[in-house]
This record gives structure tokens, C-alpha cells and sequence, in this order.
């Protein structure tokens, strides 16, 4: 009798803790959202369900297993932005929680991530309970005043082999809470096997896919199909529909050397794919091959056999002249006997192998290579948080180009930011200048607030330059890597990020701005913009120099022209203008 009531006392205090946690947090719904909120979905607007692949109308089209997979939630995620020090999530799931080789945090589970101001990935910690009814809760310990009043960006990955019914998401009452829309950059479609669903990854971050997203930073939509990636029509077909950056058919797993047509299947697959988007690449995966090949010969030929058909396809696809095509090789994926759950599915190593393979050959694909200094190292950031988002202005900047082309771009950093026009800034200094020197010349504001040189190609390998023919894109950017970056980084940087958007625009005419002066430092920029200068004439790029008029006869700053010895007043802004648009036209 004493330890039933020792028993139900804990109950009650557990029944208590819980209702006073929830009764300090309010709740967020994604049913309930204005807008599309569920990342990594292709029809957004046609799922029978918030958190299905595929759409309503292709169940009448597709296998029965295929259309039931398609329902669970693997690479979904769900992006918003808060300063809350809890993170609670409570859901529903409408099968078994996990499975033999795969545990419940993977089949079932979640995991949240967030990004630092500078653009770097953090996993955010907590404890939870997978079950039909399941809750997670994450705890930060960030103790930072800037988080406390601005939070930071998180993006929350659903469960890889579970179908999720019903999901909250509970912060504190008093906290800020911003649910973030779908990103409108080009999607990599991953079409494939349970390996590319998700199995046997440990949690849904760990999944290749979900992986590839946070290396890329680019929308990864996975379309894997537990034993049944086949390389079908009817999902090529629905491939077909998506606007994509690049197609992976890694499906091989799935297939038969003596059951199916391997030959055939993929050149039917390719020229349904290039039929309707020639332009796109499409990446074509070998069989990764059994753990167990060393001491099973059996699997060693099953797989030798599939992949040598795969690799007679590519090759006679490259012989009718299609484009666009990269064979991924086994070799290339390089999975060893410890990169494996059983004799076919990744543990989280191999899920990260596959994710650097992919990562290594999409880069070179799309022609967005990592330098070996940091001025050419693609790299987001939220640095000016309490003056605007960044991610927000770069989505705003996606939208404008897909209404309205843009003819002249002016890229740069807080300077261009603050000066004036369109997206609008919350803080502006130039405005009048703008509108009656910048605006009436068709110049479109590119600037975003603490932009270095390597935040600019971030912003160029994501689209920023797609769809349209611009007549000149303007420079004038480097001031945030003085102090941190070397000479020879900065010019380095800016002589990479011509050549990228040179191949991105090759009609364009561009123009490289000068540095301009600044408190400090008029020595330490005018050394830099002769250096910039020489660049710009060995890169056949016109260089401008719009800030000496900035400066006194003295040769020092001219303070009344600025608003704190680094942003030009609106006088300052004057003078930048005339010179602009005199470079311009010249």
C-alpha cells in the first residue's frame, strides 16, 4: 500500500511538471499558417495531407507501396526563427515507432538545428518521448543579450519513416516566435531507395539528405521510396514537374540485373527528364555496394552486374550528345564494411560519406566550388540581426527577380543596404540620392548589412543571378574584411566572385567600386584599391573610384559627409551617386 502511494505521488508530481510546462508555453500549429511552412515538398498545395511527398492526384498513378511511403515525412522540416530558451514540440505518428535495424529516434524522431550570426550550424539539444503521442523538449542554455532579444534561425527535421498526423510547436509565452516561408531557391531532387529515405540514419539529421541540405544550404527534396526506388515512369514523370537545380536517381538498390532491364530503364528515365528540362543536370548513382562483398560473392557480381549496365547507359546517353549527365561511382561514395547498420543500409558515418560525395559533385555541377581561403568560402550570416534578416532579404530579392527582371545590380554591404530603394530597409540614409540619381538609372538595391566578400557568393551561388539577363551588375564590397581578411585574401576573394558571376551573366558588363574611406583607415584602403584596381583591369572588369570626394584636401576623412566615419550621410551619398552614374555612362 505504501509503495502504491509513493507510486501515485510521483505520478501526480510528473501529471503537475508537465501541465506547468505547457501552461508557460504558447503553442504554433503549421496547419494553422497563412503560408506554406513544410520544407522539402514539391507540391505544396496538392498533398492530401500537411506532411505527405507527393501529391493528392498521383495516387491513382503510382504502386500502392510507393503512395503509402509517400506518406511518411522523410526530409520535411519546418524553418522559424525565436528566442525562446525551450523549444517544445508534441506530435502524433500513426505507425510503430521503429524498427529492428533503425532505431525510434530515426524512424520516428526529430532533431532541431539552428544557425549562428555567422552562418554556422549548431544541433540543438533536448529530451524526449517517441510513441504514438510523442514530445520533445530542447532546452538552450544561450545566455548572449543578443539572442535574448533577437533569437535565431532553427529549422526543425521530421521523422524519415513515420507518418506524422498532428504537430505543435510550444515556446515561451513571453518569446518571439517567426515561422520562416518555403525557401524559393531551385530544389536538388534526390529520387531513390530507403538509403535515400533515410535508413538506418540514428535521427532525421543524419540522413544524407538532410545533410546535404545544411552543407549545400539549398531545398533537398527527397523522394526515397523504401524498397521501391525503381526508376518508374510515373515518378519520373512527376519528377519532371519540379523546377529543379539537379536530378539524383540513386535507385539501383531497389533493381535486379536478372529481374529488371537495368540498360533500358535509365535511358528511358534520362530522356523523360531531358524531354521536359534539358537543362538540368542529372546525376546518376551507382550501387554503393553490400558490406558484406569481401566474403559474398554473390553480392559482389549482383552488384559488379547492375552497375556495369548502369555505367553502359551513361556512356551511351554521352554518345547520343545529351548533356548534362554525371555518373556517381561506388567508388566515389566510398562506404567501407564499418560505414554500415546491416549489409545494405548507412549508419550515420556512411550517411555522411554519401553526403560529401553528393556535396563534392553537385559543387563541381553547379560550378560552386570552396575556395581555400575564406573570401571564397560561400557563407550566410545574420551579423546585422537587429536591423534586418538577412535570409528574409535575400527570399525578398528572389521574389523581385522572379516578377520583374532586373537590368543594373548593385551588390555590396550595409553601405548600399542603408542608401535606399527596393527591397526597403529599415534604416536609410541616401534616400532622396536614390531616388533622384540611383532609381531613375534602373539600379536595383543588392546590399545587405555587414555583407562580406564570401556572404555576396553565398548569395550568387543561391540564385540571386538566375533567370534574367542583367545589362551591368556593380561591386562595391570588401569593407567588412578589412581587419580580418589579408590584402591578398580581399583581392583574391573579389577576383573569385568576378569569374563566378561572369559565368552566371557572361552578357553582362560589370563594375568594380573602390573601397571607400574610412575613419582610420584612409591609408589602409587607398593601398587596398590600387591593389583592387589591377585586379579588375587583368579581369577586363571597368574599376571605378567613387570616394574621393569623401575625403578633405587634406586628404582626411570628411566627417560631415558621414554618419558615423563609415556610412555616408545623405550629402555623402550625394557625391557617390554622381560619380556612380558618371562611371555608368562613361
Amino acid at each position: 500500500m505504501r509503495k502504491l502511494s509513493i507510486l501515485i505521488f510521483i505520478f501526480c508530481l510528473s501529471f503537475q511538471a508537465i501541465s506547468q510546462q505547457e501552461s508557460l508555453l504558447k503553442w504554433w500549429n503549421p496547419a494553422q499558417s497563412e503560408f506554406p511552412v513544410i520544407a522539402g515538398q514539391a507540391w505544396v498545395e496538392e498533398v492530401p495531407s500537411l506532411y505527405h511527398r507527393l501529391p493528392a492526384r498521383s495516387e491513382s498513378e503510382v504502386r500502392e507501396a510507393v503512395w503509402n511511403l509517400s506518406k511518411q515525412s522523410a526530409g520535411l522540416s519546418i524553418r522559424f526563427w525565436s528566442n525562446s530558451d525551450t523549444i517544445a514540440v508534441r506530435y502524433k505518428v500513426s505507425r510503430g515507432v521503429s524498427m529492428p535495424h533503425m532505431p525510434a529516434t530515426g524512424v520516428s524522431g526529430l532533431d532541431l538545428y539552428s544557425k549562428s550570426y555567422d552562418g554556422e550550424w549548431l544541433r540543438v539539444w533536448g529530451k524526449y518521448s517517441i510513441k504514438e503521442e510523442s514530445e520533445y523538449t530542447f532546452i538552450l542554455n544561450e545566455t548572449s543579450s543578443k539572442y535574448a532579444q533577437y533569437g535565431r534561425e532553427y529549422q526543425l527535421f521530421l521523422p524519415l519513416y513515420n507518418e506524422v498526423t498532428e504537430l505543435e510547436i510550444g515556446v515561451g509565452q513571453e518569446s518571439t516566435f517567426e515561422p520562416l516561408p518555403v525557401r524559393r531557391e531551385k530544389p536538388i531532387v534526390a529520387y531513390g531507395t530507403s538509403i535515400c529515405q533515410g535508413a538506418c540514419a540514428s535521427r532525421p539529421g543524419m540522413a544524407w539528405t538532410n545533410i546535404l541540405e545544411r552543407k549545400l544550404e539549398r531545398p533537398v527534396l527527397n523522394l526515397g521510396f523504401s524498397g521501391n526506388g525503381r526508376m518508374e515512369p510515373e515518378i519520373i514523370e512527376l519528377l519532371t514537374e519540379i523546377d529543379a537545380k539537379a536530378y539524383i536517381l540513386d535507385c539501383l538498390p531497389n533493381l535486379s540485373p536478372d529481374q529488371h532491364n537495368v540498360y533500358q530503364l535509365t535511358l528511358d528515365a534520362v530522356h523523360q527528364l531531358k524531354s521536359k528540362r534539358p537543362n538540368v543536370p542529372i546525376i546518376l548513382t551507382e550501387h554503393v555496394g553490400y558490406a558484406d562483398a569481401l566474403s559474398n560473392m554473390k553480392n559482389f557480381e549482383h552488384v559488379k552486374r547492375l552497375n556495369e549496365q548502369y555505367k553502359k547507359a551513361f556512356l551511351a546517353l554521352k554518345e547520343e550528345g545529351i548533356t548534362g549527365i554525371f555518373l556517381l561511382e561506388k567508388e566515389e561514395l566510398g562506404l567501407g564494411f564499418d560505414s554500415f547498420v546491416d549489409i545494405i543500409h548507412p549508419n550515420d558515418f556512411g550517411m555522411i560519406e554519401y553526403a560529401n560525395a553528393y556535396e563534392k559533385l553537385i559543387l563541381e555541377i553547379l560550378s560552386e566550388e570552396k575556395g581555400p581561403i575564406s573570401t571564397m568560402v560561400p557563407t550566410s550570416q545574420s551579423r546585422d540581426i537587429a536591423v534586418y534578416k538577412w535570409e528574409e532579404r535575400h527570399q525578398e530579392i528572389l521574389r523581385m527577380n522572379q516578377e520583374q527582371d532586373p537590368e543594373i545590380l548593385l551588390f555590396g554591404n550595409s553601405i548600399v543596404n542603408f542608401w535606399g530603394g527596393e527591397p526597403k530597409a529599415k534604416a536609410v540614409n541616401g534616400q532622396t540620392s536614390w531616388k533622384e540619381i540611383i532609381d531613375p538609372a534602373g539600379i536595383r538595391n543588392f546590399g545587405f548589412g555587414w555583407d562580406r566578400i564570401e556572404n555576396v557568393l553565398w548569395r550568387i551561388y543561391h540564385d540571386e543571378l538566375d533567370g534574367f539577363d542583367a545589362e551591368k551588375i556593380i561591386l562595391m564590397i570588401g569593407t567588412n574584411n578589412l581587419g580580418l581578411n589579408s590584402e591578398e585574401e580581399i583581392v583574391n576573394g573579389l577576383a573569385n566572385l568576378i569569374q563566378e558571376i561572369k559565368e552566371r551573366q557572361p552578357n553582362s558588363k560589370l563594375l568594380m567600386l573602390g573601397i571607400l574611406p574610412r575613419r582610420g583607415m584612409i591609408e589602409e584602403v587607398n593601398h587596398i584599391n590600387l591593389k583592387i584596381s589591377q585586379m579588375a583591369d587583368l579581369a577586363n572588369v571597368t574599376y571605378i573610384e567613387v570616394g574621393q570626394g569623401l575625403l578633405t584636401a587634406e586628404e582626411e576623412l570628411n566627417e560631415s559627409l558621414f554618419t558615423d566615419g563609415l556610412h555616408p550621410n545623405e550629402a555623402g551619398y550625394q557625391l557617390i551617386a554622381k560619380e556612380l552614374i558618371q562611371g555608368l555612362n562613361n
